[in-house]
């Protein structure tokens, strides 16, 4: 027999009746930072532009060392896509401080944000668009808000595809089959950037990925974009 307290908490069911929900949506995650997650999305968005593929992008939340001179990943992201940054993150889920959000959060003395907060504020185009790009921190576990991390977001978000971006050399196979493995039964495209055919062990760990793991593995941006678009 089903009692009140059995019910299941509503926040936390998946947003399959979003009527904005984008035909499919993309989690992408890293198996670690700075591994070129927003680098990715930068080249596959215009890509899937250029072949008439609507696109949005969004990053809940973002933290980074304001001493760099280099755009945020928002701005990167709404260069790609052609939105403003502030819609792609908004402006008060930007942390100048090089730490994982709810870390950079607390460290500023702003509010931490929960993954209830972060979902609260995700808003698709209408229409939808054909592809919605979702972009964590970090790798899996590296947490985005105060309760929840890249896995957390999965079960929330229940994505078509969970894009992880792997880096190609030394520990590269260990990295991906780590990452993945709290995506058990999702659809898994693995992209292994800085790639070089010419690179021996580049060669072999893509190899050995698709051949002994069974993954699906794409080495450039115009490869993941076709499978997308």
């Amino acid at each position: 027999m089903t009692t009140e307290n059995d019910q299941p908490d509503p926040t936390s069911r998946p947003a399959q009746d979003d009527p904005d929900r984008p035909g499919t949506l993309v989690l992408v995650i890293g198996t670690a930072t700075d591994i070129g997650k927003t680098w990715v999305g930068g080249q596959v968005l215009p890509r899937l532009r250029e072949r008439g593929v609507t696109v949005a992008a969004r990053k809940p939340a973002q933290s980074f060392d304001p001493d760099e001179d280099h755009p945020t990943d928002a701005e990167v992201l709404g260069a790609a896509t052609g939105e403003d940054p502030d819609v792609v993150c908004p402006a008060h889920r930007n942390y100048p401080v090089p730490m994982a959000p709810p870390m950079a959060a607390e460290v500023l003395g702003l509010p931490v944000p929960t993954i209830d907060d972060l979902f609260a504020e995700l808003h698709w185009p209408t229409g939808p668009v054909a592809v919605g790009w979702f972009e964590t921190v970090g790798g899996p576990r590296s947490p985005i808000a105060f309760d929840g991390d890249a896995v957390t977001v999965a079960e929330r978000l229940d994505p078509d595809v969970v894009v992880l971006v792997a880096d190609a050399g030394l520990g590269t196979v260990n990295a991906v089959l780590v990452s993945i493995a709290p995506f058990t039964g999702r659809r898994v495209v693995v992209v292994l950037n800085r790639y070089d055919a010419t690179v021996d062990l580049h060669r072999r760990n893509l190899e050995w990925l698709r051949t002994r793991e069974g993954l699906e593995v794409v080495t450039d941006p115009e490869a993941l974009a076709s499978l997308l678009g």
